[in-house]
């Protein structure tokens, strides 16, 4: 009972410790603040200044999704995304100092009321002021801004986990969304457009819960719950998609020459520099988050180290030693031939100790072959020989002939080096492994380890380069 107790404190106070949202609880009515920002706004803030900035017009920067919020309990006429966004990207324009917004999306009351000022001027002029001059010239832009949000997909990823043990336990379930937003720039003395700019924002909702449910006495019931959710505004999102956008929108124009930077060509230099560096990480980067590695390496050589555990005959089974270097030979991106040699050492208590070396040759096929993660599996023949040939006994072999099957899991550190992680199952055609012969089963050992991966030669994308 004691140790059921401890197990379930420990559930609630790794609720409590680790979950901020717990301690800020909305338990009472919040005032009026300033709207949050983000790292890409402090980027846009802290952008260089322009030579001279851009009369750009917004006439509407629309929701092309035409989707409305998902509901369970039936259907709904609130719209997924905010209808707002033109005055999102009017803030963003305004916060990058880049661009000189004017007033486009209800133009028709900025006439009205110019129409009204006019009227009423020409109306009291004579008796009043004769010489009162007209309303200045309305600014005219030179760019206008148009695009719109074009995609909102939702559950593009679920998922959760939990576990339950004697009526305590936890989980938690996650959900992923995107908005999707394109943003173009048009010139208006020519209705060229100078540059298109796509950007993608997900949006992460999350629930952790934890419970208690347990007989602590004689009819005595103990039940506690304790959980959160959290959703990432859409709004957030959007706002943030669209100053990337403009973000985006600066740079690519800084590079094409639309527009200059006023502190000189080595601002420009290092903007470009450091916007090339991020747009080439996200053409690697695929929908999930997944980085596309194009590592066609003819050849690689690997080094690992780890354990090697006997299944035999002997009932206490100790761990020992292992090291391996191999060869491996790339035939396709998902496939390649492996050689490899071991010493490792198998041990059963005080009853039996025996060190080996290892000769393999395996074929290995490569899951994900252009993740920075990815699993793989392989298997072939095999050969080992004992070391110490001297204490075999009489009538029994120290070499073996044996087939092994593995898989493993491989992580690019870089372009040429990957770490990898590995369990291996060795499977022996005879019962003399041990030295001792009990049973219809073979003796069998397992190998475990960690290595690295150093991938030499070039990339096709290196060759062409």
């Amino acid at each position: 009972m004691n140790v059921n107790r401890l197990i379930c404190m420990v559930v609630l106070v790794t609720m409590f410790t680790s979950c901020g949202a717990v301690f800020n609880q909305p338990v009472d009515v919040k005032e009026a603040r300033i709207g949050e920002t983000s790292a890409v706004t402090e980027r846009l803030q802290n952008l260089p200044l322009p030579e001279e900035p851009v009369v750009v017009g917004v006439y509407n920067f629309r929701d092309l999704t035409g989707q409305y919020k998902p509901s369970e309990t039936g259907s709904t006429f609130s719209t997924a995304v905010t209808q707002g966004a033109t005055s999102i990207l009017i803030k963003a324009l305004e916060d990058s100092r880049w661009f000189v917004p004017i007033e486009r999306e209800n133009i028709g009351n900025l006439l009205n009321e110019r129409n009204i000022i006019r009227s009423t001027r020409q109306e009291y002029r004579a008796s009043s002021n004769p010489s009162e001059p007209q309303l200045p010239p309305l600014l005219y832009a030179g760019v206008l801004l148009e695009g719109g949000i074009v995609s909102y997909d939702t559950n593009i990823i679920t998922g959760g986990m939990g576990a339950r043990y004697f009526g305590a336990g936890g989980s938690t379930q996650y959900r992923q969304d995107r908005v999707t937003i394109y943003l173009r720039a048009i010139s208006t003395s020519s209705g060229k457009i100078l540059k298109n700019v796509y950007i993608s924002k997900t949006i992460l909702s999350q629930a952790l819960d934890a419970s208690l449910f347990r007989y602590v006495n004689f009819q005595r019931l103990l039940e506690a719950e304790i959980g959160f959710t959290r959703n990432e505004p859409v709004q957030l999102a959007v706002k943030e998609a669209i100053e990337k956008a403009v973000e985006s929108l600066i740079v690519e124009g800084v590079k094409d020459d639309l527009w200059k930077v006023k502190e000189g060509e080595g601002i420009e230099a290092q903007l470009i520099a450091n916007y090339d560096a991020e747009k080439e990480e996200a053409e690697l980067t695929k929908l999930y988050d997944r980085k596309f590695i194009e590592r066609n390496y003819s050849n690689s050589f690997g080094l690992s180290m780890g354990t090697s555990l006997l299944s035999g005959d002997y009932s206490k089974q100790d761990v020992g030693p292992l090291v391996k270097i191999d060869y491996e030979r790339n035939v396709i991106p998902s496939f390649s031939l492996n050689i490899s040699a071991s010493a490792f050492e198998l041990k059963s208590g005080e009853n039996y100790s025996q060190k080996f070396v290892g000769l393999e040759a395996n074929a290995k096929y490569l899951v994900l072959p252009n993740d920075d993660l990815g699993p793989y599996l392989y298997g072939g023949p095999g050969v080992i020989l004992g070391l110490n040939g001297g204490d075999v006994p009489d009538g029994m072999s120290n070499s073996h002939f044996k087939l092994q099957y593995g898989l493993g899991l491989e992580y690019m550190l870089t372009e040429k080096l990957g770490l990898k992680a590995f369990a291996e199952h060795n499977i022996l055609f005879d019962d003399e492994l041990d030295y001792v012969i009990n049973g219809k089963r073979d003796d069998h050992f397992f190998n475990f380890g960690l290595g690295v991966n150093f991938y030499l030669g070039k990339s096709n994308q290196e060759k062409n380069n």
